[in-house]
């Protein structure tokens, strides 16, 4: 009888395999992406039956509302570079305005930016002490108020007076100018974690506008108003700067992390793409800086141009160096970099030649759209390898070889003082020539050292 019963049960436990599906509605699927009211109930402290199936997994963490704050002052803060590059293109261009395309006192157009260098020199100790005791804001603002004061000093020593009188003011310049870069480069701490080549190369956007702006506008109004005037035009600047820094003060505070140790810092800079990357950074700027400071007075005193047609013409090299940058990030990836390079030191070289053999002025405008081309490509050639090569990035740690680079931005037209000096304005630019040569070797011994440390 049990198995009678049996075979009567098994046939009506087998009937729903031959019945149709059941409907759509019977059967809840799991929902990917839970509803408002699954997850307050899952929220909910509320004791329930342990689940059929695996909760659902939590989404990625979002980034912390400090961060996010920190993020977007580092981005206002990456408009401060743009303060920068007007204060290191100040001296170039506002050498015509002081008179010096009338003579040929070229040893001091070098003592002036010899002094500039010492402001940068004292302002990278002086920052990195300010630094951890008032914050990035104060220094931001003391940077831009001390633009302010030597602003207006040179533009009340810019009459007959004697030229010893405008090193102080080129010095608090320089001052000016390295304390709000090492600020910055804090800033934008976390922008830099996020995309190193990015940040850096969108810094030196901000910093070509700088120098355009300037030598757009004392060019533009070099016949209209007196050095005076164009110095306190151009004051108005970091006076803006100073301005929207105090008023941010109830603002998110920019971030700022502990300088490292003095050990493990020499250890980053030992490494064989810091130094060489350094190198570069030293010629290359000084290559730059070189044609940037004396390319006015050159061109009024061996081309016979007017000065207002050779500060046109460093502005049109400013131009030259911006778009270049610009188009060649965008080529990096179409174009392979080893040809690249190449076009770069060919297209210097041939600027640095024509420049220094040229007779009218027309020639001078195609070189110098030569060299800005030439010169503008090597920098987006070696930023891209800065997020491989300095993983354990500070702010301290590149503002140093920034910083260094600088120097040899300035040295460079101090030395050409002294060439100018001893063989005459045509020969300031056969240094330039030599420096792109030693920037080409520069970024083959980095590539070499970059595969070497691949294996």
């Amino acid at each position: 009888m049990a198995r009678r019963k049996g075979r009567k049960v098994n046939p009506d436990r087998a009937k729903p395999v031959a019945t149709p599906p059941p409907a759509p509605a019977a059967v809840v699927p799991p929902d990917p992406i839970p509803s408002p009211a699954v997850a307050v109930a899952v929220a909910a402290p509320v004791a329930v039956a342990a689940p059929t199936q695996p909760p659902a997994q939590s989404p990625a963490p979002r980034p912390t509302v400090g961060a996010v704050l920190h993020a977007a002052s580092g981005r206002r803060a990456l408009g401060g570079f743009f303060l920068s590059g007007l204060l290191f293109s100040l001296l170039g261009s506002i050498l015509p305005s002081w008179g010096y395309h009338l003579h040929s006192d070229h040893l001091t157009v070098g003592l002036y930016f010899l002094f500039l260098n010492f402001g940068v020199y004292v302002a990278f100790h002086f920052t990195q002490w300010l630094l951890p005791r008032r914050g990035v804001r104060f220094v931001l603002a003391l940077g831009s108020a001390v633009a302010v004061g030597a602003l207006v000093y040179l533009a009340s020593v810019s009459g007959p007076v004697p030229p010893s009188l405008r090193m102080a003011g080129l010095f608090g310049v320089g001052l000016s100018a390295a304390m709000v870069n090492t600020a910055i480069f804090h800033a934008i701490t976390p922008m830099y974690q996020h995309d190193p080549a990015s940040t850096i190369n969108l810094a030196g956007i901000f910093f070509g506008l700088g120098c355009l702006a300037n030598t757009v506008l004392i060019a533009g109004a070099f016949n209209s108003y007196p050095a005076e005037v164009l110095l306190l035009i151009v004051a108005c600047v970091p006076l803006f700067y100073l301005l929207a820094w105090l008023r941010a003060g109830r603002g998110p505070t920019p971030a700022f992390t502990e300088f490292p140790s003095l050990r493990d810092a020499m250890k980053d800079f030992r490494s064989p793409g810091a130094i060489l990357f350094t190198l570069l950074l030293f010629f290359q700027f000084g290559n730059e800086w070189a044609i940037a400071g004396w390319l006015p007075l050159f061109v009024t005193q061996k081309l016979g141009a007017s000065p207002a047609t050779g500060i046109t013409l460093l502005a049109c090299y400013f131009a030259a160096l911006l778009i270049g940058r610009i188009v060649a990030q965008a080529l990096l990836r179409r174009i392979k970099h080893s040809r690249l390079l190449l076009f770069s030191v060919v297209g210097a070289l041939f600027g640095c030649l024509l420049l220094s053999l040229t007779a009218t002025v027309e020639g001078a405008f195609v070189a110098i759209l030569l060299l800005g081309a030439g010169f503008a490509a090597i920098y987006p050639l070696t930023a891209e390898s800065i997020e491989h090569r300095f993983r354990s990035y500070h702010p301290g740690f590149y503002n140093g070889i920034f910083s260094l680079g600088l120097t040899g931005a300035l040295l460079a037209p101090t030395v050409l003082g002294l060439v100018a000096n001893s063989w005459g304005i045509g020969a300031i630019m056969w240094l330039p020539l030599f420096g792109a040569i030693a920037v080409f070797a520069l970024v083959l011994a980095i590539w070499l050292e970059a595969r070497l440390s691949r294996g």
